[in-house]
């Protein structure tokens, strides 16, 4: 196991995506984000079955920035109830983690 974890987050627009990506990587809450274009979520939603098209983001970080992360995408996104979900890293690449590290700080 490592500290080292994914974060999922779901935007409304590839633009969203975009600025939300750029900024957690410029401040250094993200070591690197894939933006997934063509997602197609479905959810009950204020009592209603729900499609949206949405953008995926996977956001690469360590668990001790997660809380730093999290704030910083919920002040960033449209979204009442954004998907802000952290998946742990069981291994990794000792290189590419370091390289988490270093960006991250």
């Amino acid at each position: 196991m490592t500290d080292k974890t994914i974060v999922f987050v779901t935007c409304e627009s590839m633009e969203q995506a975009s600025q939300i990506a750029e900024t957690v990587v410029k401040e250094k809450l993200a070591a690197c984000v894939n933006i997934v274009p063509g997602v197609r979520s479905c959810y009950v939603w204020e009592g209603k079955l729900t499609w949206s098209e949405e953008v995926l983001c996977l956001m690469k970080t360590t668990r001790g920035r997660f809380d730093q992360l999290q704030d910083r995408v919920k002040s960033l996104h449209s979204y009442e109830v954004p998907e802000i979900a952290a998946v742990p890293i069981e291994d990794v690449f000792r290189k590419y983690a370091e390289w988490v590290d270093e960006s991250v700080t």
